[in-house]
């Protein structure tokens, strides 16, 4: 297997990171728009949802892990 070829598993670790920082930033965007400057606790749990996310994905597919 190459060095760049995902699995299964990472794939959908991929998906589900996109997933989790799509839907932070359209409460971030809607809570611009509302003049909200502050973290709400929505943001807080979508934030810390996207930073789970990304630990699962390798950094050269845009997460945060480290080695395999």
């Amino acid at each position: 297997m190459g060095r760049f070829k995902n699995t299964a598993e990472e794939k959908a670790n991929v998906a589900a990171m996109k997933e989790a920082d799509r839907r932070l930033n359209e409460n971030s965007d809607r809570e611009r728009r509302a003049g909200i400057r502050h973290e709400t606790p929505e943001y807080q749990e979508l934030n810390a949802k996207a930073n789970e996310a990304a630990a699962k994905v390798p950094f050269w597919h845009g997460g945060t892990k480290k080695g395999r």
